[in-house]
């Protein structure tokens, strides 16, 4: 790793842009946004060969060769956020299947689950103000039942 204490804070976020670039000619990334939900979404296609969506898809954002919805959602936890919220959820008959992943601060997977839709919504509460619902992956999902712990096959995918 480079030593990044003598670097000027151009220089750094030049080298975030670069590396963000990189990673977007990887088809990593396909927006220039936080690079979790991409990353999510990269190695859960990657992993199941699932189909992207375009961006704007509203409610799920892949589909497999049974025409199975996914809503893909990854949380980052970072030392000074552990909060396990995953990001909106807009539709609640979007998707069939959430597919979750939490990462660490190096952006490795920690765990990954596929969670059927009916799970999710047991498990949500509304926010009127953002007209969505709100669903932590704390780790009990994992025992829910039907849902799949597929935290290796991600892991395999990070780790070609």
């Amino acid at each position: 790793m480079n030593d990044l204490n003598g670097k000027s804070i151009a220089e750094m976020l030049a080298l975030h842009a670069a590396i963000n670039e990189e990673l977007r000619s990887r088809d990593v990334l396909r927006s220039a946004n936080n690079p979790t939900g991409d990353l999510a979404e990269y190695l859960f296609c990657t992993a199941f060969g699932w189909e992207q969506e375009a961006n704007s898809k509203k409610g799920f954002d892949a589909v497999d060769s049974d025409g199975v919805r996914y809503q893909i959602k990854g949380r980052r936890l970072h030392r000074r956020n552990k909060s396990r919220q995953m990001s909106a959820i807009r539709s609640t008959d979007g998707f069939d299947i959430l597919a979750g992943v939490l990462f660490n601060d190096d952006f490795c997977v920690i765990r990954a689950a596929l969670i059927p839709a009916s799970v999710v919504f047991e498990r949500t509460s509304f926010v009127d103000y953002t007209k969505s619902h709100k669903f932590y992956l704390r780790d009990d999902v994992w025992d829910a039942a039907g849902v799949s712990d597929v935290t290796e096959r991600l892991r395999a995918v990070e780790q070609a």
